[in-house]
């Protein structure tokens, strides 16, 4: 088996590749996959080897050797030589215990590394996929001609590969690969037949379109299909709610209308301008429109920073872009740039669906029990709730569960709308008996109501959930049913008001679903009780300290199992040196909401000290600690000539801003418009600041959960973070500019033990139950 890594630092992902070779040297299989985190080479390294026995593990194959470019690792696996840290001990000895005797480990020098060099690479590329030995075009090809396979013997053999045969003739496959390739005569070996398969393969999924149904048996993504298509009802339901949303934005207005039988929106997209504002239109001023560039030619470096702000501000108001980079933006990957203005577009229609935007939902509840049980369901189910109440009044006796197949027929449809707008209901509508006629009749009827349609009637029968679920929040938020006049608003008033803990809350969530778990989470009081998601975001944050073997995966039926994954939880937090007195696992179960906020600050908090530690790692430098941190932000902002200074990260003279705009203007010179800046004396002088902040941080790269009233009302923990994140992005960018995050096996091989020795310090690290109190 031989592994290697790729630590692609502007996009905090590590790339791995795997190739599985038999005795002859003939491929069986080869893997790529994705890592999130900007580990130092040697640990990057480990888990790329931990993903390549599991890969083996998988195919239920047995390998006798392992080829690592690491002398270091190669060393340790075989002789038990080396000292390291914590983190990477654990992973280097569950290796080494799974090599035992029957596998080597051996070091191998970069030439004969390059195929599974290139495999790491191009995962930032495409999407991750798996070569088994179902499909082995390349050991195939090698076999028929006695072991030796020529470029110029390529375009024949390979009209035997169903997408590129299917799709390609074999003049056009010649002389694609003569322009491409000038040696025709050379021999190829796996590499360079990777490159060029996947080469072929993007010329036959441009050729073929949007139409491709299925992605080659070839390659074979381990989550989803290599060949991406997009819904074209999609496409033009969201570019008729961007053309009615940003049509008057002054400088997007001469792009729009988009028309969206063309791919006009993905090319509007590739200069980050247009997703920005719609991030702007879905949760209203997330981005400081002053940190856009919007200039009428961007340069390239301005067109990434548009990108970079526009990511890490989707992160920050809920949206899933685990392995989406700003390069895919740039080249318009119509799937990824779909999927991220579904999410933001969503946000926006479900906006109104709680109970602080609508308090007439108290009318779906019937006591104070009920209302908390609401209160911590996900918009979409509470969407669906009030959908069922309405349906109940109409007599309708079925309850609908999704936005799919329950609304295929459009009975449910025709129902609602005849209870909230009974002077447009048509009468024809339920003695319909096709199902597409009747769709047909109810969105006329929602027309009459005034309603955007976001699908046609093909979309409901079809069942399109994106879609249907777009229809009924619009029905909501125009006209929803419910009494203006909230009798129950006593359960309002006996439910607590704690805005501090809301925050906290969707900070902390915003963060896990950043982390790329196997769950996205809604609320993390309800969907942290059975402990998994943060076991998974225990064993990113310090890989290799969880025991998966004594952990049960969701769903979980019995209680217990529950228990006995929260014990784990907190005996983990105890190895990481968290303060838990009085924190038990049941505490989690419960859902004890300070217990477990105390708990999510210390796990993010280590989180950010780990992947310091990781950068000053490189540099020889001390374990991180809260106060190197705050020294290291006043150092710098005292170079730069300035006064200003912050005594400890809940220094009331930074409710201003000023400081932190001068921090970013050091570390990145030209970042801060100091035109725009206000002295920061008034309640909106100090917002419009803290706004300027956050966004041009998120613009530089970091990846940050706070709001402007964290800044403003100066909340430790968040003040923490946020200086953190910069000092995390300067590092990261200094380590750039002396190698892109590669250093040699002398490098880390020289760096001894770097077991955390470090305590909580209570400049910052206070828990959520006392942290705001003072």
């Amino acid at each position: 088996m031989n592994v290697d890594a790729s630590v692609h630092s502007d996009r905090n992902q590590v790339g791995v590749g795997c190739i599985v070779q038999d005795f002859t040297g003939c491929v069986i299989a080869c893997t790529t996959n994705i890592l999130r985190g900007c580990y130092e080479p040697l640990t990057a390294e480990s888990l790329a080897i931990r993903k390549g026995l599991d890969f083996v593990d998988q195919l239920g194959l047995q390998i006798k050797v392992i080829e690592t470019y690491s002398s270091t690792i190669a060393e340790f696996c075989s002789k038990g030589v080396g000292l390291f840290g914590h983190e990477i001990g654990i992973v280097l000895q569950e290796i080494k215990n799974r090599i035992g005797s029957n596998m080597a480990c051996s070091f191998i020098p970069r030439e004969c590394n390059r195929a599974a060099h290139f495999l790491a690479n191009s995962v930032f590329h495409r999407d991750p996929f798996i070569l088994g030995n179902d499909a082995l075009p390349f050991t195939a090809m090698r076999r028929e001609n006695n072991g030796v396979l020529k470029m110029a013997e390529l375009p024949e053999k390979m009209s035997t590969l169903k997408h590129i045969g299917e799709t390609l003739t074999e003049q056009e496959r010649d002389a694609f690969l003569r322009d491409a390739y000038h040696n025709f005569d050379g021999d190829v070996d796996f590499e360079l037949f990777l490159r060029v398969y996947l080469k072929l393969q993007a010329l036959a999924t441009e050729r073929r379109g949007s139409g491709a149904k299925n992605s080659s048996a070839f390659l074979k993504s381990p989550t989803s299909a290599l060949l991406h298509t997009i819904s074209e009802s999609e496409k033009a339901s969201y570019v008729s709610h961007i053309n009615n949303y940003l049509g008057e934005d002054e400088f997007l207005k001469k792009y729009i209308p988009i028309d969206p039988v063309t791919n006009d929106l993905f090319e509007i997209a590739k200069d980050g301008v247009l997703i920005c504002k719609l991030i702007n239109v879905a949760v209203p001023g997330t981005i400081d429109e002053r940190a856009i560039n919007t200039k009428k030619m961007l340069n390239p470096w301005e067109r990434n920073e548009n990108h970079t702000l526009c990511l890490n501000s989707a992160k920050a108001i809920g949206c899933t872009v685990v392995n989406i980079g700003t390069q895919d933006f740039i080249e318009g990957r119509r799937h990824l740039v779909l999927g991220v203005i579904s999410q933001i577009i969503k946000i926006q229609l479900l906006a109104d669906l709680n109970l602080k935007k609508t308090p007439q939902l108290v009318e779906l509840v019937d006591d104070s029990n009920d209302m908390e049980e609401l209160m911590s369901l996900p918009p979409e189910k509470i969407l669906l709730r009030w959908m069922n109440f309405q349906l109940k009044k109409a007599g309708y006796m079925k309850t609908v569960t999704n936005f799919s197949s329950d609304v295929k027929d459009a009975e449910a449809y025709a129902h609602l709308l005849n209870v909230l707008a009974p002077e447009h209901s048509n009468p024809s509508t339920l003695k319909v008996k096709n199902p597409l006629e009747r769709a047909k009749l109810v969105l006329e009827h929602a027309d009459r109501m005034g309603c955007k349609r976001y699908l046609t009637p093909k979309d409901i029968v079809e069942g399109s959930p994106n879609l249907n679920l777009a229809f009924v929040a619009h029905i909501f938020q125009h006209r929803n049913g419910l009494s203006t006049q909230t009798k129950q608003i006593s359960f309002l008033e006996m439910l607590p008001d704690d805005t501090q803990i809301s925050r906290e809350e969707r900070a902390f969530r915003f963060w896990l679903n950043s982390m790329g778990n196997s769950s996205y989470i809604d609320n993390v009081f309800e969907d942290l009780r059975n402990g998994w998601i943060l076991l998974e975001t225990l064993d990113k944050v310090s890989p290799g300290i969880v025991n998966w073997k004594i952990a049960s995966k969701p769903p979980i039926k019995m209680p217990f199992r529950k228990v006995e994954n929260c014990n784990q939880v907190v005996k983990i937090g105890k190895q990481l040196k968290f303060s838990l007195v009085n924190i038990a696992g049941n505490d989690i179960v419960q859902g004890n909401k300070k217990l477990i906020l105390a708990y999510l600050w210390q796990l993010m908090r280590c989180n950010m000290l780990q992947l310091l530690k990781n950068l000053r790692f490189h540099s020889h430098g001390k374990e991180i600690i809260d106060a190197d941190i705050l020294e290291w932000a006043n150092s710098k902002v005292r170079k730069s000539g300035s006064q200003s200074r912050m005594d400890s990260f809940k220094d009331k003279s930074l409710s201003n801003g000023i400081f932190f705009l001068e921090l970013l203007s050091v570390v990145h010179p030209r970042s801060v418009n100091w035109s725009l800046v206000t002295k920061g004396s008034s309640d909106e002088e100090k917002k419009m600041n803290a706004t300027y902040i956050i966004s041009i941080a998120r613009k530089l790269g970091c990846s940050i959960f706070l709001l402007p009233e964290d800044i403003i009302e100066v909340n430790q923990k968040m003040i923490l973070t946020l200086t953190a994140s910069i000092m995390y992005w300067t590092l990261i960018h200094t380590l750039d500019d002396r190698s892109p995050c590669a250093f040699s096996d002398s490098e880390t091989g020289s760096l001894l033990d770097t077991s955390s020795n470090s305590t909580m310090d209570d400049t910052a690290s206070e828990s959520s139950i006392d942290d705001n109190s003072s």
